[in-house]
C-alpha cells in the first residue's frame, strides 16, 4: 500500500515537473530581430552586434532573421502581421518605416504602425564625388553645379525616395542649383560607378568599403552631413562650415521598432535591456568600427518624441520636392 502511494505521489510530481519545464521554456522562447535586408550587408552587421549582449541582458535568446525585398518594407511588412507582444523587432530607419510609403505606392505601413522602442545607432552621411570631378568642398560642387547648368551634374541614390534622394533634393530646393538624379537598386552598384566615373557624386552613408576607396585614390569625401563634425571623421568639414548649405543638418539612424499596438511592460523591459546593451564597451566598439556610433541614452518618452519630429521632417521634405508614390 505505501509503495502504491509512493508511485502515485512520484507519478505526480513529474507531471508537475513537466508542466513547470513546459512553462519554462514557454516564457523564455526566442525573440525575433528583423533585418529587412539579405545577410551580409552593413543592417546585418549592425544586428549581429547586438543579438547576443542583447539576448544576455534579456536573458533570452535573440535571433537575427534576414528578409530583403521593396527597399526593407517587406521585412516591416513582416513584423507587423506577426503577434505584438514584443517577441518580434524590426531594426529599421527612416528608409524602410518613413520614406517607403511616400515612395512606394505598393506599401501600405505607415510609420504610425510602429513605435521607436530606442535608436541604437547614429552613421556619418558624406557627400562623395568621383575622383576627377574637380571639387574639394561642398561649396565648390554647388558653384560648379551653377556653373554647368546647361549640363546638370548627376548624383546617385539607392533609390527614388530613398533618405539620399531626399537629402540631395532638398539641397537643390535650398540652392536652386539643377541635378541629374540617377537611381541604383543599391549602394554597391552605385560605389562601382561612381568610383569608375559614371556619376558626378552622392550623398552616402560613411562606411569601411567607402572608406577604402578613398585611401585608393578612386573616391574624394567633401563634407558630412552633421551640423558638427563627427568624432569618426574629424578630418571631414561639417555642413555648419559652409556658405552654401550652412544650416543642413542630418544623420541616419539605426532603431528598434516594434508595432504600436505592443504592450507597454513589454516595450518597457525591452527598452531597459536595449539602454543597457548600449552600454557595453564591446558593442561601443564593433559600433565605431562600422564608423557607426552608438546612440545616447533616451527615455521612452524620448524616443517617441525623436520619431514623431524625424517622421514630420521627411514627410515636410517630400512635400517640399513634391515626392508622389510611384
Amino acid at each position: 500500500m505505501f509503495h502504491s502511494k509512493l508511485l502515485k505521489r512520484l507519478a505526480v510530481w513529474a507531471g508537475l515537473v513537466l508542466v513547470a519545464g513546459a512553462t519554462s521554456a514557454q516564457s523564455v522562447k526566442p525573440v525575433n530581430l528583423m533585418v529587412p535586408y539579405p545577410a551580409g550587408g552593413p543592417s546585418d552587421v549592425v544586428a549581429r552586434i547586438f543579438n547576443t549582449p542583447l539576448g544576455k541582458e534579456m536573458g533570452r535568446q535573440v535571433l537575427v532573421e534576414n528578409l530583403g525585398g521593396v527597399a526593407g518594407a517587406l521585412g516591416a511588412q513582416k513584423v507587423l502581421a506577426a503577434p505584438a507582444d514584443g517577441n518580434y523587432i524590426l531594426q529599421g530607419s527612416p528608409n524602410e518605416v518613413i520614406l517607403s510609403p511616400l515612395a512606394n505606392a505598393a506599401v501600405k505601413l505607415k510609420a504610425e504602425d510602429f513605435r521607436l522602442v530606442h535608436p541604437v545607432a547614429d552613421g556619418v552621411m558624406v557627400f562623395v564625388t568621383r575622383k576627377d570631378l574637380g571639387v574639394n568642398t561642398v561649396d565648390e560642387l554647388v558653384a560648379l553645379a551653377r556653373k554647368n547648368a546647361s549640363r546638370p551634374l548627376t548624383y546617385g541614390s539607392v533609390g527614388i525616395g530613398s533618405l539620399y534622394h531626399l537629402i540631395v533634393e532638398s539641397a537643390q530646393a535650398q540652392t536652386g542649383i539643377q541635378l541629374a538624379h540617377v537611381p541604383y537598386k543599391g549602394n554597391a552598384p552605385l560605389l562601382q560607378d561612381l568610383a569608375g566615373g559614371q556619376v558626378d557624386f552622392a550623398v552616402l552613408v560613411y562606411s569601411a568599403g567607402l572608406g577604402a576607396l578613398v585611401d585608393q585614390g578612386r573616391l574624394k569625401v567633401i563634407g558630412q552631413l552633421g551640423a558638427q563634425r563627427s568624432e569618426l571623421l574629424k578630418n571631414v568639414p561639417a555642413m555648419s562650415e559652409t556658405q552654401s548649405l550652412k544650416h543642413m543638418n542630418f544623420r541616419v539612424w539605426i532603431g528598434f521598432l516594434v508595432p504600436s499596438s505592443t504592450p507597454a511592460d513589454a516595450v518597457q523591459k525591452l527598452h531597459a535591456a536595449v539602454g543597457k546593451t548600449l552600454q557595453d564597451p564591446a558593442v561601443r566598439q564593433q559600433l565605431a568600427a562600422q564608423t557607426l556610433l552608438a546612440s545616447p541614452p533616451m527615455t521612452l518618452a524620448e524616443s517617441a518624441s525623436f520619431y514623431e519630429a524625424e517622421t514630420a521632417r521627411y514627410r515636410g521634405i517630400a512635400r517640399q520636392i513634391n515626392l508622389k508614390p510611384q
